[in-house]
């Protein structure tokens, strides 16, 4: 559990709000003071806005400035100077304050990170959320890199987190695939064809797709209009008839069902292995399709829902902005909506003490999440206003849009394959492979291009639609992963270097620091803060961006600062204790993201 003495914002503001009040016979406290870091162009730690308080003043807003910097200067020794810019009064903090404060970080090896479990609060975290139709792609790593890391931050706050994976295993998609292997399949199996399972799997749903186009097409030039050909294809009637099967609990078609999904499964396993994610808890549509329908029937007795003349059964969002939504059709069969209500509520029936429940899944359903909580809280779920659309953008790549159905997409596997041969390469190329044995290598290469991949996709905000560039990714010296972990291999090849006892490094009062070196604490002052930012928004880019930033702070310090080659021991050991609290946030913070950094590079 960290904590750093008083959040300086809140002890400057403590210390503002009473001169404030004096000067011009106000009453305001200290929440009603705006602070902000000061701007890079100007000189000062922080700035007040001072145009609040002119009125009062009966001055300008550079007089209204000085008054209150002077009697900063007079009652408080933390603050050492400053200066007013058209109204914005920047002011320094001393020496001594910035040094008393890294004491405090220096101390704590998970500065910034609270106990595990201490808040009480327990958050379910859906992410994932595959198809068995076919493999993961590079949409599914951007959900589950996201998914993962996100569950981390939260529990950065000590927060409990329960990480659940709904699988997709059931539906007229899933039987595109069983179809198609039936018909064209000749018994083949991943152990037959050395395929992995999920890849067979998807194999077939492309074939379904070229037999399908190739039968509408035969009808067309038979006479029929497109919209004929589309329901009367042969194989699209045997889909069909397969899923009424499969509904009945035919023994050999869900024997079939087990039997395809086992291979996807194995296959999903080795991904998410790859990927570096896991999950608390399992779920799979075929257990949980029909929940909703008793959900139905109860809103329809309160009147919530309406049934129309066709037999299905409605609600009127028009009201709420939204529109009308059919919840089962008129033959009784349930809609996505309807299981995603019902497996809601035995979420929260399962686990009664959840207080969040967030689902990491695309922007192309934000429509559908606000349809979903709106229903449930007229359903009298009180919970509904805690359930979260944890929304973002697609990826794609320089080439444009992937289309699975089309065996267009980026598949995960290969992808991972290739960031970690393009790894190998990268690093060959820069010649960083000497002293390490053939296994310590190929761990390296594993390391640098899963980070390289992770890292890119993370730094960008969720929301924002993506474009992933694997060549740009991988740059060592770039806005990348490997730039980070080179820089964190970097500090520690510096720190296996001293001589001394790092444990036993005491710092001293006497210290005059150096710009970068407080540049530096300043920074990492901020982590806690930032972790908190990132929590809050469900953003990992927060985390991301901000140990790039003190990356980049290292290097600039590291070129102007001395550390084993400082001659005076007092301010060797400060800055030796110095990096390796930068290197310790660098690696908590990329912890949060999922990725690995080396000891060496």
């Amino acid at each position: 559990m960290y904590f750093c003495g008083m959040n300086i914002e809140h002890f400057l503001s403590s210390s503002l709000s009473p001169i404030i009040n004096e000067l011009f016979g106000l009453t305001t406290n200290p929440n009603d003071i705006i602070l902000q870091k000061t701007k890079k162009e100007f000189e000062g730690d922080y700035t007040l806005v001072t145009f609040p308080y002119i009125k009062a003043a009966k001055a300008t807003p550079e007089k209204t400035g000085e008054l209150i910097g002077e009697q900063l200067l007079k009652h408080h020794s933390s603050v050492t100077q400053f200066n007013v810019v058209k109204g914005f009064l920047n002011f320094s903090l001393s020496n001594d304050f910035w040094l008393t404060e890294y004491k405090s970080i220096s101390q704590m090896s998970n500065y910034g990170i609270k106990e595990a479990n201490s808040s009480g609060k327990q958050i379910m975290l859906e992410y994932s959320s595959p198809n068995t139709n076919k493999p993961l792609h590079l949409g599914h790593v951007r959900n589950n890199l996201l998914g993962y890391s996100v569950a981390t931050i939260i529990k950065t706050q000590g927060h409990e987190v329960i990480k659940v994976n709904l699988v997709n295993d059931r539906g007229i998609h899933i039987c595109k695939s069983m179809i198609a292997w039936k018909l064209f399949g000749n018994g083949e199996t991943p152990q037959s064809t050395g395929m992995k399972g999920d890849h067979l799997v998807g194999k077939y749903y492309v074939e379904f797709d070229k037999a399908y186009k190739k039968e509408i097409q035969t009808l067309i030039d038979g006479g029929a209009t497109k919209e004929e050909a589309e329901k009367q294809a042969p194989i699209m009637l045997q889909t069909q008839e397969m899923l009424l099967k499969w509904e009945a609990n035919d023994p050999d078609t869900i024997d079939l069902w087990k039997m395809m999904n086992g291979w996807v499964y194995d296959g999903f396993g080795v991904s998410y292995k790859k990927l570096g994610v896991d999950f608390d808890k399992m779920y799979y549509e075929s257990n949980t399709y029909l929940l909703g329908k008793e959900v139905v029937q109860e809103g329809l007795t309160k009147g919530i829902f309406y049934k129309k003349d066709n037999g299905s059964i409605c609600i009127d969002l028009t009201n709420e902005g939204l529109d009308e939504k059919v919840v089962l059709r008129s033959d009784g069969t349930s809609v996505y909506i309807t299981q995603d209500m019902g497996t809601a509520i035995e979420r929260f029936k399962e686990f009664p003490k959840i207080n969040q429940m967030i689902y990491t899944v695309g922007n192309e359903q934000d429509y559908h999440f606000k349809v979903l909580f709106k229903i449930l809280a007229k359903l009298g779920y009180s919970w509904a206003n805690e359930c979260y659309h944890l929304s973002y953008g697609m990826v794609e790549l320089p080439e444009g849009k992937m289309k699975s159905r089309e065996g267009t997409v980026v598949d995960a596997d290969d992808l991972m394959d290739g960031m970690v041969a393009t790894a190998k390469e990268t690093t060959k190329e820069l010649g960083k492979v000497e002293g390490f044995t053939t296994e310590e290598l190929e761990t390296l290469y594993q390391t640098i291009g899963m980070g390289a991949l992770k890292y890119f996709i993370l730094k960008v905000d969720p929301k924002k639609k993506m474009l992933f560039d694997p060549k740009e990714s991988i740059d060592f010296n770039g806005h990348t992963g490997p730039f980070i972990q080179y820089t964190h291999a970097r500090i520690k090849s510096i720190l296996r270097k001293f001589e001394g006892n790092l444990q036993s490094i005491l710092i001293s009062d006497h210290i005059t620091l150096h710009e970068k070196e407080k540049e530096l604490i300043k920074l990492q002052y901020e982590f806690p803060y930032i972790l908190e930012e990132s929590a809050k928004t469900f953003n990992p880019a927060v985390v991301a961006n901000y140990i790039y930033e003190l990356t980049k702070l290292f290097n600039q310090f590291y070129n102007e600062c001395p550390v084993l080659k400082e001659e005076n021991n007092t301010i060797k050991e400060f800055r030796i204790k110095l990096i390796d609290s930068t290197a310790s946030i660098i690696k908590n913070g990329m912890t949060c993201l999922g990725i690995d950094v080396p000891e060496r590079m």
